[in-house]
């Protein structure tokens, strides 16, 4: 019997990971961040009043089983005319959404159209601002203002105007998972804004689940420059509650210096493992999860699927704590 995961989060990071767990096991559900505001998900959410396509693009893109090359159809994105900046994806999700009563009605059909092996959900059907309260009080409004934000204030804590409960398929998802995920992802713009919706730590802390974070490879300019590994676990519990993850996976390898260098003209650095203090309230599993592709630093997401079946295993026969 293949192992229910419930994947959380948003961007880029988790519809990597998905590519990854899809290998092991069909009985995925991704659960997907809805506060973006930028970009093509922005125009479209303007011009339409629709909840944002992006996210739940990349992920419906991820888990396509029925054409290899239906991914790169639905991820590419036009680069001049009237639809320059929108991705084909996109644009087929906001025609569905006219068509359907509510986003996850749209979702759930855009992922028939795709073939999607398991399921995507957007974690709630409302429409939602993120906002992010800095450290000397200022208060930001908008997914895409708190991701550029400079200045060199930190992110105290974020909220959503209105408050919002989940789809009723989300908190299905992670009672009857027997692992969550959280992250890969943005941590306060992708990850943290799931655990902002009525409904969603409470599941989680009711669940059975092996509950995972993977924390990022780098820090982020304007959300945790400067943050180690811990202080990404913290700010988590810090908006659920403090234990929510039973393991931490975190990259162990090294970032190679031109890659570095790069990163650092963008105020990043790779994210610091203190392994020490993690293990304070968790357990930790550290390996290389570096894929160098384009320039870019991302997760390795064979392995990274990998490690997590691997702590599951070994939380099941008693290796691990």
């Amino acid at each position: 019997m293949e192992e229910r995961i419930a994947a959380i989060g948003g961007g880029t990071g988790l519809s990597t990971m998905l590519k990854g767990l899809k290998l092991h096991t069909q009985n995925v559900t991704a659960v997907v961040s809805v506060a973006d505001d930028g970009g093509s998900s922005g125009v479209l959410r303007a011009d339409y009043g629709m909840l944002p396509p992006g996210d739940v693009r990349n992920c419906v893109s991820a888990l396509a089983d029925v054409d290899p090359e239906l991914g790169e159809i639905l991820n590419f994105r036009f680069g001049d005319g009237t639809l320059k900046g929108h991705s084909v994806g996109n644009i087929v999700l906001a025609a569905i959404n006219e068509l359907s009563p509510t986003f996850e009605d749209a979702v759930k059909r855009f992922c028939k159209f795709a073939g999607v092996v398991g399921r995507v959900f957007p974690v709630t059907n409302e429409n939602v601002v993120l906002n992010a309260c800095l450290a000397d009080g200022t208060v930001i409004a908008g997914e895409s203002n708190i991701g550029s934000h400079r200045g060199g204030i930190a992110i105290d804590h974020v909220f959503l105007t209105p408050r919002a409960d989940a789809v009723e398929g989300v908190i299905n998802a992670i009672e009857q998972a027997q692992i969550i995920v959280l992250g890969p992802g943005s941590l306060y713009t992708s990850i943290i804004p799931n655990l902002l919706v009525d409904g969603v730590v409470d599941a989680i802390h009711r669940s059975r689940a092996l509950k995972i974070y993977v924390c990022n490879l780098m820090e982020q300019e304007g959300e945790t420059e400067g943050y180690s590994v811990n202080d990404h676990l913290r700010a988590i519990e810090k908006h659920s509650y403090t234990g929510i993850a039973d393991i931490v996976i975190a990259n162990s390898a090294e970032v190679p210096e031109e890659l570095r260098q790069k990163y650092s003209l963008q105020h990043a650095q790779p994210v610091r493992v203190d392994a020490e203090a993690v293990m304070t309230r968790s357990n930790l599993m550290l390996g290389n999860l570096l894929l160098v592709q384009d320039g870019q630093v991302r997760h390795n997401f064979s392995r990274l699927a990998r490690v997590i079946m691997r702590a599951y295993r070994e939380k099941n026969s008693g290796a691990l704590p």
